[in-house]
């Protein structure tokens, strides 16, 4: 089955420059065995990773064990649910690839507070309405 994305359509790749997903596919998809949630494609921010590190999730140094070479400003990555939507509840959230993000995240946070961040607005946005 197809995983879709925030907007209806099919779940469309988010980075490959780092290799994102939990799956390390490329795609912010979701399984039972995610339990973060890694479903919201953000293009990360010097500020974004400072605040990840400063609740103790440190995005910026290289975890070869996990596959994980450590985030720069510009990655696109696949980051969980619930520390995106604690930056964006304190005022540090990183931009939003909606194509690329996956509906599971719906569950967690507001489709509204995604298009707040969006940066691939469709050029119709009348799409983006619920």
């Amino acid at each position: 089955m197809t995983e879709r994305n925030v907007l209806g359509g099919e779940l469309e790749p988010c980075g490959t420059d780092p290799l994102t997903g939990f799956h390390r596919d490329g795609m912010c998809s979701t399984g039972p065995q995610d339990l973060g949630s890694h479903t919201i494609c953000a293009v990360v921010t010097a500020e974004f990773l400072e605040h990840q590190r400063s609740i103790g999730n440190d995005l910026s140094t290289p975890r070869p064990e996990y596959r994980f070479p450590g985030l720069v400003p510009g990655d696109r990555w696949c980051v969980t649910a619930l520390n995106w939507a604690r930056a964006y509840r304190d005022g540090k959230a990183a931009p939003v690839v909606l194509a690329s993000t996956n509906e599971a995240v719906l569950q967690l946070v507001p489709l509204e507070a995604l298009k707040e961040h969006a940066v691939d607005v469709p050029s119709d946005p009348s799409s983006l309405e619920p």
